[in-house]
């Protein structure tokens, strides 16, 4: 159990607890929350003895240990397994022990020395540390490599992994999906639901926090607010409690009519009713959540492109790569509109997708052709670098319309947070997320009719990524996305691809259907490259198994197909009788209509009306049951 009791903290003049109290229990997994600067890694520090409190008392008890992750590596020589090992101190306080004894000719005091190994599950420590580095994402054929030759990702995992091997009875982890993938992200979630000691955990990751934790610790106001259950029902707990206070209820009142206002626009547009179902979905669950999040300081919209073409892009009979190597081919339409999804394993091909349709990437072969208005807007990681540190927020959006108000662009720079002297910063000091911010605030400004969005999470925390939800649900062009956050593809997406062995293809399972698919792909892959180490050049076995894995998505493809087929004859449909009542209601606006030589024709328009609205009705909602159909059809598949 922790005990935190009148918890006082000060951190560079900056009162960060005051008088704050908590009991987090054992076995207890606990998501801690807040804002940017609230405190939340100086709490794990107190927890690790890294910082003491200026002010009140902490006390709980380690039981077999206490496993924090590491933010630096010191020790560069070792290779990838040992470093792992390091992890378990008393395992190698033994294997020490050992290795004197066997030396010294110790011989009794070895058979204790092994009693105690066996005691540590010793002799299966090898095993289960690769087993780690095998979930977090590195291949069999890296195992033996020094830690030096990493990058500073994938060292960050090899501490990670050193953690998870650490035998303890208390876990702190902070940000700790980071530098990992989706495929990683979903074994490590599935690791840490079966920790049995108590978990604390700091993260941006609202499906991770959903998946591991079972209580909510947030820190607001310099004080500890403790909830039951994960982050969505903190969300939903918290959303509860400020609905008591009145100037609270206001601005999420606004924002509800805000969202109100946009789904009943969103439904009148006969062009966009493909992707109506799955928005109003998506909106339903974010008029819940945004209730808790009325305090953000994030709030913005992505301004709609002067000019839209269609197709926006094409490419034709595509070869994407690096050199003269292939990595992917594939041929894709991008219409207004298209929000597309791309899944895939690290290294097959999403990001070399997203670089080429940028245009940083030449095509290896094939063609391209651009709509006459295409407008891009490409958010990637290493465009953060791009930015000039010396410039403010301000000068960059001046640099790109000089002829703008100064307020103007103050007030659109206010929703990525930059208020009042923010703006004028040089953003030399800023932080990963104020850089990112940053960066979509560009975007923003240009008018894209494309966006294309790589990892755009990375760096955000939960408020600016609901914000960010939120301004890509009401963006009026295209999007395509590659996220290991899952909510945002969920919630912004109406079709995903898979991305896999060199081509593109549209997946017809969702997100959770994907996760086992990624898991299923690891433990292939594992076992693969067992067998090719002990028996090279024997692949047969791999080669049907992704011949079966093809089989079967293309049976499930077939399955959905008549279902598909329905749905889209019954929007068709839906989109023909829009299209008339639009007309019949565009002749009943003209005031020479109600006049009295017009008499029959106004009964007749008006008897039209009747029998399309009910006609309308009939079919839109035939169409939401052939589409929950499809979803419940690809559930059972």
């Amino acid at each position: 159990m922790i005990t935190l009791n009148s918890i006082s903290l000060l951190r560079s003049g900056k009162l960060l607890l005051e008088n704050a109290s908590t009991i987090i229990h054992s076995g207890q997994h606990v998501g801690l929350v807040g804002a940017n600067g609230c405190g939340k890694s100086s709490l794990l520090a107190l927890l690790t003895g890294d910082l003491q409190p200026d002010k009140g008392e902490l006390a709980f008890d380690k039981g077999r240990g206490l496993a924090h992750m590491a933010q630096e590596i010191d020790v560069l020589d070792r290779n990838a397994v040992d470093y792992v090992l390091d992890g378990d101190v008393e395992l190698r306080r033994i294997e020490q022990a050992i290795t004197e004894a066997e030396t010294a000719g110790k011989h009794e005091k070895l058979a204790d020395l092994h009693e105690q190994l066996l005691s540590a599950d010793g002799y299966t420590a090898r095993s289960r540390a690769e087993q780690l580095l095998h979930g977090l994402g590195f291949n069999h054929e890296v195992l033996k490599k020094s830690v030096r030759d990493f990058s500073g990702g994938w060292r960050m995992r090899l501490n990670l992994a050193k953690t998870l091997m650490c035998p303890s009875d208390i876990m702190l982890l902070d940000e700790p999906t980071n530098h990992l993938d989706l495929d990683a992200i979903v074994w490590l979630e599935n690791f840490l639901r079966r920790y049995p000691g108590t978990l604390l955990v700091i993260s941006h990751d609202r499906d991770f926090l959903d998946a591991i934790t079972d209580h909510t610790l947030h820190i607001e106001h310099q004080t500890l607010f403790q909830y039951r259950g994960n982050y969505s029902a903190f969300e939903h707990l918290r959303a509860q409690r400020l609905q008591q206070q009145q100037a609270a209820f206001e601005k999420q009142q606004k924002l509800r009519a805000h969202m109100e206002k946009f789904v009943e626009r969103f439904r009148a547009k006969a062009t966009k009713a493909k992707q109506a179902q799955s928005r109003l979905k998506a909106l339903a669950r974010l008029e819940e959540i945004s209730a808790a999040h009325v305090d953000s300081p994030f709030s913005f919209t992505f301004p709609e492109a002067d000019k839209m073409s269609a197709p926006l892009l094409v490419l034709d009979s595509a070869e994407l790569g690096y050199g003269d190597k292939p990595l992917l081919k594939l041929g894709i339409n991008i219409q207004p509109g298209s929000r597309i999804g791309l899944l895939g394993a690290n290294g097959a091909g999403k990001s070399t997708l997203i670089r080429t349709l940028a245009r940083e990437l030449p095509l290896i072969s094939g063609k391209v052709h651009q709509g006459e208005h295409l407008r891009i807007g490409y958010f990637a990681q290493h465009q953060l670098e791009s930015l000039d540190f010396n410039a403010s927020p301000l000068l960059h959006l001046q640099r790109l319309s000089p002829e703008a108000r100064e307020q103007d662009l103050r007030n659109f720079l206010g929703g990525f947070g930059f208020h009042g002297d923010k703006a004028l910063e040089s953003i030399q000091g800023f932080s990963g997320g104020e850089k990112a911010r940053l960066a979509l605030a560009i975007i923003g400004w240009q008018k894209p009719n494309l966006l294309l969005l790589d990892e755009p999470t990375n760096h955000l925390d939960l408020d600016m990524r609901l914000a960010l939800t939120m301004a890509l649900q009401s963006f009026e062009g295209a999007v395509i996305l590659v996220s290991h956050d899952r909510n945002l593809i969920r919630s912004t997406t109406d079709e995903l691809y898979l991305v896999h062995d060199g081509r593109m293809e549209a997946y017809s399972g969702d997100l959770d259907d994907y996760s086992q698919w990624l898991v299923q792909l690891r433990s292939r892959e594992r076992n693969e490259s067992r067998s090719s180490s002990e028996n090279a050049g024997d692949i047969t076995s791999s080669s049907q198994q992704k011949k079966d894995i093809r089989r079967q998505e293309a049976e499930r493809r077939k399955a959905l197909r008549p279902l598909r087929q329905k749905a889209e004859q019954l929007e068709s449909q839906l989109e023909d009788l829009q299209s008339s009542l639009a007309q019949v209601e565009e002749q009943l606006s003209d005031p020479l209509i109600y006049e009295e030589t017009a008499k029959e024709k106004l009964k007749e328009l008006l008897t039209r009306q009747t029998g399309l609205k009910q006609q309308t009705s009939e079919v839109e909602e035939a169409w939401m049951e052939a589409l929950e159909a499809i979803e419940n059809a690809e559930t059972a598949l």
